[in-house]
């Protein structure tokens, strides 16, 4: 399932597990429970099917609440976790949780989505907006994770193309991965975004495109 902007459905693919064997080239598969996120129920059981037979290298999200999801997730292949809304309060870093999930399933397990609405970072399934900004939150990140999942919320899904300003912005923010994501629509997307320093999260292209736009 593919949302714009995080509101509108442009997509459902129905052989989820298809996608496997046509993402094989890939080194890393993002598997993100959107119904989780939005807290409008779970589909856990097929996250971690997904996880166990996926070919490459996993990173599993949306709505990992708590360490037992994560312990879960990791248990049963996934090589990261994406943690989002449980990673803030609404004053600010989530420290204590941070804390925790960093010993239980290592630190370097562990990525954090800096979700951006209109300059803020957005919460729960990218409703709600905090005051907290990405100057704010990264440095106070920085000690809890191995890297950072940053969505161009206001530009996901459209395929307009990745809004460079912006990320190359977030890259300075920190030393530690980046992982940029929302809009991007071409190989010469992905390519200004490792010129910067950047990996590149890739949905509609690929769906929408198909895998010949990326090559």
């Amino acid at each position: 399932m593919q949302l714009v902007k995080g509101r509108r459905l442009a997509l459902s693919v129905n052989d989820v597990h298809g996608l496997l064997d046509r993402f094989r080239r890939y080194r890393w598969l993002h598997v993100i429970d959107l119904d989780a996120a939005l807290g409008r129920g779970s589909n856990h059981l097929l996250v971690r099917e997904l996880c166990a037979r996926a070919p490459m290298r996993v990173r599993a999200g949306g709505g990992v609440r708590s360490i037992r999801k994560a312990q879960s997730l990791v248990a049963a292949g996934a090589e990261q976790i994406i943690v989002g809304s449980r990673a803030y309060k609404s004053s600010g870093v989530n420290r204590r949780f941070l804390r925790a999930l960093g010993a239980a399933v290592g630190r370097h397990r562990v990525v954090v989505a800096l979700d951006l609405s209109q300059g803020r970072i957005a919460v729960r399934g990218w409703r709600t907006r905090l005051s907290l900004t990405p100057a704010e939150a990264v440095p106070e990140l920085e000690p809890y994770c191995a890297g950072l999942l940053c969505t161009d919320v206001d530009n996901e899904g459209t395929m307009r193309g990745a809004r460079l300003p912006l990320f190359r912005a977030l890259r300075r923010l920190t030393r530690l991965p980046i992982i940029a994501a929302g809009g991007i629509r071409s190989r010469s997307d992905v390519r200004a975004l490792a010129r910067s320093g950047m990996d590149a999260a890739i949905g509609m292209a690929l769906y929408r495109g198909g895998d010949a736009v990326m090559r």
